[in-house]
């Protein structure tokens, strides 16, 4: 076979080519740590590896959602803690004011007080987060959810509640609505309420109110009668129809019972005196404070004053009591949203770790080997180098 001149050549430089190829994919190799360079090199390693990434970047925002969420539960926590401070604050006032030793200078120093507490409070419910979000205005962020408007607190914002993709299937509420928070509070026990008629002349107090399980819910109204001065005092429970429920003669201090209900009244109501046992109704927590400041800044100089007053701070408590009790439901939600953070950020970065471990099985590179090859491909390179040097005289010119 002939081969000429032109062909060795060609041959020589493809093969000191091919070795510096081979030597510098090696070297770019063991530079970057990773064995695949180009989807070319392991077609199927290659497509493994993208699919990992993308799971690996899922993983990684869900830790940064996380991170999130966990700072605007914080925030929200806070102002739950300021809260149930104010509300704790306004009933020992209440509890102060309450008492017969107090006179109505004293009382109006303590409603100015709760005003201020009131003021507190409404901040509170405005609070933002870093971003400058309102954090109870549900979905409408950039409105202030609460407002004073004619002496009343009104809410501006929606009932939604923001929530965050913190794992695959695992959507966390960041937030709460200032409906929920501050509105949807039950009156009375949280079952009953009942509230005494402005026109009362008597002294007579509710002391307690209670029902049991067979209790019947309807609107009751207890009335006092009493036809003549020397007459004992009787009462009469009617429901909403005007039915006639009980009846019998009243005795300060004793229990009166109806259709599951009890009530205890203490004092001397005057004839016609009565009150009103109804269902609990949701109503704010800014119009309880309100109603309370009212009461306390009313006269309280005659009987009747007084015992309106007593009637509505024993109202106001129980109030004051069921926005408590949702104050602490609600930051109870939030810890439980908190120990869910917490796991799923647990579960999270296990996944991101194996993840990571799968893609270095598939990409990283064994140096050892790596580093072995590169110098078999030096040498193989330098003999390539040398042949192809003394390939080049041979030629018949140098045996003329």
């Amino acid at each position: 076979m002939t081969i000429s001149t032109t062909q060795i050549f060609r041959q020589g430089i493809n093969a000191v080519l091919d070795q510096q190829e081979g030597l510098s994919r090696t070297q770019l190799e063991i530079a970057s740590g990773k064995r695949i360079q180009t989807p070319s090199d392991d077609p199927s390693g290659a497509v493994k590896s993208i699919d990992i990434k993308e799971q690996i970047a899922t993983a990684e925002q869900h830790l940064r959602n996380g991170d999130f969420a966990r700072t605007e539960l914080s925030l929200e926590e806070g102002a739950m803690t300021g809260a149930q401070n104010v509300l704790q604050r306004v009933r020992e006032l209440m509890i102060q004011a309450n008492n017969d030793t107090q006179s109505e200078s004293t009382r109006q120093g303590i409603a100015t007080e709760i005003r201020a507490r009131r003021d507190e409070l409404l901040a509170l419910a405005n609070a933002r987060n870093a971003s400058g979000d309102f954090l109870f205005a549900g979905f409408k962020l950039d409105s202030q959810p609460f407002s004073l408007s004619g002496g009343s607190v009104v809410y501006s914002g929606d009932q939604g509640q923001r929530r965050i993709q913190v794992g695959p299937s695992s959507l966390v509420p960041v937030s709460d609505s200032g409906v929920d928070v501050f509105q949807l509070i039950k009156t009375g026990n949280g079952k009953l309420a009942v509230d005494n008629t402005v026109a009362n002349t008597g002294s007579g107090v509710v002391k307690s109110l209670s029902q049991n399980s067979s209790f019947t819910s309807d609107t009751y109204t207890l009335s006092f009668i009493q036809l003549a001065p020397t007459d004992p005092i009787t009462y009469e429970v009617r429901d909403s129809s005007a039915a006639l429920v009980s009846s019998g003669n009243y005795v300060t201090g004793d229990s009166i019972a109806f259709n599951g209900i009890t009530m205890v009244v203490d004092g001397e109501p005057d004839n016609g005196d009565s009150f009103t046992v109804s269902p609990s109704t949701n109503q704010d927590v800014f119009t309880t404070l309100n109603n309370i400041i009212a009461a306390l800044e009313a006269p309280s100089t005659f009987l009747a004053d007084n015992a309106r007053l007593h009637n509505d701070m024993n109202e106001g408590l129980e109030n004051i009591d069921r926005g408590l009790d949702n104050i602490l439901r609600i930051r109870s939600n939030i810890g439980s949203r908190l120990n869910n953070l917490d796991s799923q950020s647990e579960v999270n970065e296990n996944f991101l770790l194996r993840m990571k471990s799968a893609i270095s099985e598939i990409q990283d590179l064994d140096f050892a080997e790596a580093i072995s090859r590169l110098s078999s491909q030096a040498t193989s390179l330098e003999a390539a180098q040398k042949v192809f040097i003394e390939v080049q005289g041979l030629s018949l010119f140098d045996f003329l």
